[in-house]
């Protein structure tokens, strides 16, 4: 609908072979070095920061020499964990954890054999049982010296990781990063960057839409994204191709923009 309307042929603000910031760049620079290298690290942050921009990246990016195992459902159990990891290796994910565990580090190895390195992403990683986090350590620490393993978490997992009964853990981190709330010229740089990948004039948004929509997002990049997509399809509805900030004030009004207070003043008094 948007591309359509606007006459473009790629998707504004799509995560896809997105253009780094220059505190995701940085993250992104290390972590290649240790995967190269092959270490454990940690990329903590608040929900939106953008740790799902540089696990793309790294899957995008990532070379005939490198492998890349994502492990995105958090919440299960080692053994289905373990199935998650059989299937990213394209190996057979029947029997017991020991066989599932072999198939797996035989894999790893015949990866190192053929000159690749292997890089394994545990995204939401602050939602995974510690114990489960602890068998897969045991397992990992059998993988060729060349592994890394990056952990993307929301910034309480470094709290738990403190607790003395997980310092086995802690103390094999070799790299950590915390991505901060973005300024609002690299949020504006952002907005900018994403409107010329799609093929987007930059006057598409007016200074006064882009002004607000910096404010409103609060120095999240999730935040600035949605903001401009629905931006984006409120001004297909409103047949315009250009998005003033009378639009992005009617995005605005939707009660999940608004904070807690608003909503309460506007409570029926019968509740």
């Amino acid at each position: 609908m948007i591309r359509a309307w606007f006459g473009i042929e790629n998707d504004p603000f799509s995560i896809d072979n997105i253009a780094l910031l220059s505190q995701q760049q940085d993250i992104y620079d290390t972590v290649k070095v240790h995967s190269q290298q092959g270490g454990l690290c940690l990329i903590i942050g608040e929900p939106g920061t953008g740790k799902s921009v540089i696990k793309e990246t790294i899957r995008q990016k990532a070379d005939k020499r490198m492998v890349v195992i994502p492990v995105n459902r958090t919440m299960h159990t080692y053994t289905n964990t373990l199935k998650i990891l059989c299937t990213a290796f394209r190996i057979d994910n029947d029997g017991l954890h020991v066989s599932c565990e072999k198939r797996i580090i035989e894999a790893a190895f015949a990866c190192n054999r053929d000159g690749k390195s292997l890089v394994t992403v545990i995204d939401e990683a602050h939602l995974m049982d510690v114990e489960v986090l602890r068998k897969l350590r045991l397992m990992f620490d059998e993988f060729p010296k060349n592994h890394n393993i990056i952990l993307l978490g929301q910034t309480h997992i470094l709290s738990n990781m403190s607790l003395n009964v997980n310092s086995d853990i802690k103390s094999r981190i070799t790299y950590s990063a915390t991505l901060l709330k973005l300024n609002p010229d690299d949020m504006e740089t952002f907005i900018l960057a994403q409107l010329d990948k799609s093929g987007l004039g930059h006057n598409v948004f007016t200074e006064e839409a882009v002004s607000l929509i910096v404010r409103s997002s609060d120095g999240l990049l999730r935040r600035c994204r949605n903001l401009c997509i629905s931006c984006l399809i409120e001004a297909v509805r409103a047949r315009t191709k250009s998005i003033s900030i009378d639009i992005v004030n009617k995005v605005l009004i939707q009660p999940h923009w608004r904070f807690d207070y608003n909503l309460a003043t506007e409570s029926s008094p019968n509740q």
